[in-house]
């Protein structure tokens, strides 16, 4: 096992301390992945425990590569925001207007935004809605392969296209689409079966699910996109006000047992303090969260590339760590 640090004194508060006792333990669960917290852009924690590749005994370095899985869809929703902000997209056309193949009656109902927010009702393109469009919410990846449809229908380009052009934009060197070729310093995913792991070489991307799960970055590329993103340095102003505007409440376990509002590709806890924006990502034998606090402008970015075959526990460190986070002088001055 291996780990870097970077820290500074005068941060040297209660949250390295904390960090660093957890990220020992064995129980549950042993960590294996990636930390960091950063504020203003600049890193004031990273650790990297574990391996890239537990059959290679390949230690993990901070700067490896992870699938992020549905952190993804973030990333997405701004790609679909830029295009409105273009005047390509209206949030409230009916999707049919940018994904004229759909033969669905559907399609000349539910708008752009709700295939964002997942309150669609689309569970299958050849089955009827699963609700009316608008009235619930029903969490999934389908909605934004449609998503990246509407993007290369609107852009004239593949939705990989636009993404690679929108990481170079940004300066994330390490970002990219997963495919099936080479894939420069990314990690193994692993399954964790009683504190045993095995590398998981299938994969559930593929091209129409790269939008909603098919991202791969760094935790390093991930606090500076948030920087980016929260700082006003991607999208117009209005366009980021929706994006982060509550369109709907979700419960999701890493975020408590009380529901919190979804935008766009982005969860939305403004009732808490610190207020935080947050999204995860699971699947492929990797475990992802990624938080920002916009009050102290931090990052939190945990990275795993391991499963666990007890569901209850894969997010196990990535709640508590984000606990820690809500706790700390970062967010409290």
């Amino acid at each position: 096992m291996n780990s870097g640090c970077v820290s500074h004194a005068q941060q040297k508060d209660d949250y390295t301390t904390a960090i660093d006792s957890l990220l020992r333990q064995k129980d549950p669960r042993p960590f294996n992945g990636v930390v960091l917290v950063s504020q203003q852009g600049k890193v004031k924690y990273a650790k990297a425990y574990g391996y890239a590749n537990v059959s290679r005994k390949t230690p993990l370095a901070l700067d490896n590569a992870f699938e992020i899985m549905s952190n993804s869809k973030q990333i997405t929703a701004v790609l679909l925001l830029q295009e409105v902000d273009k005047g390509r997209v209206n949030l409230q056309a009916p999707i049919k207007q940018y994904l004229p193949d759909l033969a669905q009656r559907w399609a000349d109902t539910v708008t752009v935004a709700q295939l964002l927010n997942h309150t669609h009702g689309i569970v299958d393109l050849e089955k009827p809605l699963a609700f009316k469009a608008g009235s619930d919410f029903k969490y999934g990846n389908l909605s934004y392969s449609l998503l990246g449809k509407i993007i290369a229908f609107s852009s004239g380009k593949s939705y990989a296209e636009m993404a690679a052009n929108l990481f170079k934009q940004q300066k994330m060197t390490h970002t990219y689409c997963a495919t099936t070729g080479k894939r420069p310093k990314q990690v193994s995913g692993h399954f964790n079966t009683n504190n045993t792991f095995s590398v998981l070489d299938n994969t559930q991307i593929n091209l129409n699910s790269q939008p909603a799960d098919g991202i791969v970055s760094t935790a390093a590329d991930l606090a500076l996109w948030n920087h980016n993103l929260h700082q006003g340095k991607i999208l117009s102003r209005e366009s980021y006000a929706l994006m982060c505007t509550p369109q709907v409440l979700a419960q999701h376990d890493v975020f408590g047992s009380a529901p919190i509002g979804y935008g766009y590709g982005i969860r939305i806890n403004d009732q808490s303090s610190p207020k935080y924006r947050a999204h995860t990502g699971l699947g492929d034998g990797f475990a992802a969260l990624n938080v920002y606090f916009p009050e102290g402008d931090v990052s939190l970015i945990v990275l795993e590339n391991q499963m666990n075959e007890n569901a209850a526990i894969n997010y196990y460190f990535e709640t508590a760590i984000l606990n820690i986070l809500r706790n700390s002088k970062l967010n409290h001055k």
